[in-house]
């Protein structure tokens, strides 16, 4: 009886054949699409200047809106929100500003190709 140990190669699958590993990048996909929202520290201090405050619900309908978003192709948002407007990247998910809904007739949004609005 011989009892060394021999390497076992499968008869139907060739040692040279490449397999693609989707595995990976279908994980880092996923884990970007549930990736919370980054605030900037720009946005932050807007926040804070503005007393601008969301709830836990308020952040989880954005980043459903943003996934949704992303999906059609958007990459820089404008998501207006109760009292509060955002300029949001959508492919990162982070909040580059924040104003007040007051400001929101005295200025004009450049850069930006979707909109986000709402209640």
């Amino acid at each position: 009886m011989d009892n060394r140990i021999h390497a076992y190669h499968h008869p139907l699958v060739p040692k040279n054949l490449k397999v693609q590993q989707n595995k990976s990048s279908d994980f880092a996909k996923v884990l970007k699409e549930q990736q919370e929202i980054e605030i900037s520290k720009h946005a932050s201090d807007r926040m804070t200047q503005r007393d601008i405050h969301l709830s836990d619900t308020d952040w989880n309908k954005m980043n459903e809106k943003l996934n949704q978003a992303k999906d059609k192709g958007v990459k820089e948002s404008l998501v207006i929100m109760g009292d509060a407007a955002f300029i949001v990247n959508a492919e990162s998910k982070k909040v580059i500003t924040a104003l007040d809904k007051s400001e929101l007739s005295s200025k004009i949004f450049t850069n930006i190709n979707g909109t986000i609005v709402m209640d």
